[in-house]
């Protein structure tokens, strides 16, 4: 069984040992399809969640008061793979993390992805470089061409200015 990093605990909610999530996923809904979660290699069952704005408020079985809450906070929780249905062209951080980025047009081979930061409107995947440079491309349509998880590769289209020095 795969576990992905889903959110992180940011704080308890009320008295009865609610958990309040900052998720890590696109859509906070996908919480809805858990019905198990990790949390420092200790697999708790959910049995409520709900939302605030972004946040996911999460009741887990066994965690019945506020203390128990706080002993969580600060901590990662994880899910099954297997527990989300990702569309067709999309991915886990964590599968992107390593793939070799190739450019597009000359196919030559500009380094490895080794972040992947959320700005709001788009994702920026930075590449570290052979010469150990770091690069930064968005992840949007006209610069993605391909990505292909079985060659662990992903081809790009470099936009005029991205990577001038």
């Amino acid at each position: 069984m795969e576990l992905i990093e889903t959110g992180k605990i940011v704080n308890t909610h009320g008295v009865k040992g609610e958990l309040k999530v900052v998720p890590w996923a696109d859509d906070p809904s996908v919480f809805q399809n858990f019905k198990t979660v990790t949390i420092d290699n200790t697999s708790y069952s959910v049995r409520s969640v709900r939302y605030q704005g972004q946040n996911v408020l999460l009741k887990l079985e066994g965690i019945l008061d506020m203390t128990a809450a706080e002993r969580l906070k600060n901590k990662i929780i994880y899910a099954k793979r297997s527990d989300f249905s990702l569309p067709e062209g999309t991915y886990f951080i964590a599968d992107l993390i390593g793939l070799t980025v190739v450019e597009d047009e000359t196919n030559r081979e500009l380094g490895t992805i080794s972040e992947v930061f959320s700005t709001g409107s788009n994702d920026v995947y930075e590449i570290t470089c052979p010469d150990g440079k770091k690069r930064y491309f968005p992840a949007i349509k006209d610069c993605i061409r391909t990505t292909d998880m079985e060659t662990k590769t992903m081809r790009i289209h470099v936009m005029e200015g991205l990577f001038d020095e």
